[in-house]
């Protein structure tokens, strides 16, 4: 009998479960036609994701397999393989051992026999390579990240300010990147994604261009340019988001597609006429961070199954509301992420689609062809559907369709703009929903913020005075008289944040399950006091709530909860 360890990677991803023969006979058919290996292209067609070949090839070839992000890079081991050396072979020095003369080098395919030979040839006599199987994507980012593009920026300049042409710069793909203006604009969009900006700004003023990005929603000044770059940059951006390079003085839309470290990433591109020209913000599409598992979301247990329980409902209106750039539709995402199944017809409306998803049939709203949300839901509903997620209740009509297909047995979910999940109830009236409708047709409602994460590393811990035990809810003093002694954090900074103090971001969150006593509520027009209590009661937990339970747990600062959150009914 066969070792399973022995069998071909396509039936040992069958036995696993994990492909069906019907997707294997696919790719064997693209295989023919494109002379790729069976593991990138059934990662290409989204039957597998990078992780479970990486796996399943690792257990074949009884070698150890690594996740590159979870692995320190030592800088002696990139110095001993050029950056072209390492793009041409997609491979990634990790660290190299000392006392045993052996360098632990990352690779996608450590069978290439021809590239391991290349490298030891050029390697100092006496050290030896021990592969280690890793993503080819992770392998690409780490090139990209290790390597720096940073002064890959400074090179293009200079050479755009002195007509020098910088090899260094061009890397291994000077045919491609011949144009000095199409490498700077592709390593400031690479550099964006690198240091994990939502978004680019591109801002000129009478003498200068502003380069911010946004970064854990604050806004930072990454360069400052002369403006004569800008028309030939601005020129370069409509070029690849697809837009009318003659059009200067109306506000145009595009989008960007380009592979940065292995992956896919997209790019909202926006241009509006300023004073002083054409401002471009492009916001970052990046599909690995849109899609977050549903125990990813920083949910306390409680809430989590209390999320699970409302998802499981099987029709009914689920809504997630909040302001522009508090993580809506990455939330969706992972609920949808969650329940994608075979089993179940998903359908999403969407203006525009965001991150596309594997089996979750997609739908971008189309003004000109006349399908906005509303008659994109009636459109939908003759296609079979269990799930429908329409991307934003704008008006009567569409509130008004989605509640129609919350009763005639489909499960909803859509997001809403106001500031709390109890606000819902008196937006969805405002915009002329009946409140006997809502009443059992509302599932619950998520309200969320995000707030910047404490950096680890230089967050400093103090002692709680009055004012903010107080907006901690809790006793200033002890059952002995003495101040209470609370431990929180605030921000310092270090290198290894950019010295802002925050790395990262996390959700607070408040979830709203309907009960039928709020659902009594709703239907005889009850204030958002009384629903607020009849919640209260029930043990809803508010942003505030969630906020300062961060806070607590030293996740994050009162200030920056402060800063999405209005703290001040704690003081009354």
């Amino acid at each position: 009998m066969v070792e399973q360890a022995k069998l071909p990677l396509g039936k040992k991803l069958i036995l696993k479960g994990v492909i069906s023969e019907d997707q294997l006979r696919i790719a064997l058919i693209e295989q023919k036609q494109r002379n790729e290996p069976l593991g990138k292209l059934l990662i290409t067609l989204g039957f597998v994701t990078e992780a479970t070949v990486r796996e399943a090839l690792s257990e074949n070839l009884n070698q150890q397999s690594a996740d590159l992000n979870s692995l320190v890079v030592d800088a002696i081991a990139l110095q001993l393989i050029p950056k072209e050396v390492a793009k041409r072979y997609r491979v990634f020095p990790i660290v190299y051992e000392r006392h045993s003369d052996n360098l632990i080098l990352a690779m996608s395919d450590t069978s290439n026999i021809v590239a391991l030979d290349q490298i030891s040839a050029m390697l100092v006599k006496g050290i030896t390579v021990t592969p280690l199987l890793v993503n080819e994507s992770d392998i690409q980012r780490a090139i990209d990240q290790y390597y720096g593009f940073e002064l890959s920026i400074d090179g293009i300049l200079h050479e755009i300010e002195t007509g020098e042409v910088n090899y260094s710069s061009m890397g291994s793909t000077s045919d491609e990147y011949s144009q000095p203006m199409v490498r700077l604009i592709d390593a400031l969009l690479a550099d964006a994604v690198q240091n994990g900006a939502s978004d680019l700004h591109f801002e000129p003023e009478q003498s200068f261009l502003r380069i911010r990005y946004r970064i854990d929603g604050i806004l930072r000044q990454i360069r400052s340019l002369h403006k004569s770059y800008w028309p030939a940059m601005a020129v370069r951006l409509k070029v690849i988001s697809n837009m009318n390079i003659a059009e200067t003085r109306a506000p145009q839309d595009g989008r960007i597609s380009i592979k940065f470290s292995g992956r896919q990433i997209d790019f909202r591109a926006s241009a509006q006429p300023t004073t002083h020209g054409e401002n471009f913000v492009l916001r970052v599409l990046d599909r690995q961070k849109g899609i977050v598992p549903l125990d990813g979301l920083g949910l306390g247990e409680s809430e989590l199954s209390l999320l699970k329980l409302m998802i499981a409902r099987p029709d009914g209106v689920i809504l997630v509301t909040g302001p522009t750039g508090s993580g809506k539709t990455t939330t969706l995402y992972s609920i949808l992420n969650h329940i994608n199944t075979e089993s179940v017809n998903i359908m999403t409306l969407e203006d525009p689609v965001e991150y596309p998803m594997n089996m979750i049939r997609q739908t971008s709203v189309n003004e000109s062809a006349k399908m906005g949300f509303a008659e994109g839901i009636r459109s939908m509903m003759r296609q079979d559907p269990d799930i429908i997620l329409v991307g934003e209740i704008r008006d009567k009509e569409t509130a008004e369709m989605a509640f129609s297909a919350a009763m005639t047995g489909h499960q909803v979910y859509s997001t809403l703009h106001t500031n709390s999940a109890i606000g819902s109830v008196s937006r969805l009236l405002d915009i002329g929903i009946l409140p006997d409708i809502m009443a059992g047709n509302i599932i619950g409602i998520v309200a969320q913020r995000l707030v910047r994460k404490l950096c680890p590393h230089c967050r400093e811990a103090f002692s709680a005075d009055g004012l903010e035990l107080r907006l901690l809810g809790l006793p200033t003093e002890d059952d002995a008289g003495k101040p209470n002694a609370q431990t929180i954090y605030r921000a310092v900074g270090c290198e290894r944040c950019s010295h802002q103090g925050y790395k990262g971001r996390i959700a607070i969150i408040e979830l709203l399950k309907m009960t039928p006593a709020l659902d009594e509520l709703m239907a005889r027009r009850a204030s958002s006091r009384e629903l607020k209590n009849a919640a209260a009661a029930g043990g809803f937990h508010s942003l505030v709530d969630d906020g300062v339970r961060r806070v607590i747990e030293g996740v994050t600062t009162l200030e920056e909860v402060s800063r999405v959150v209005d703290l001040t009914d704690r003081l009354s």
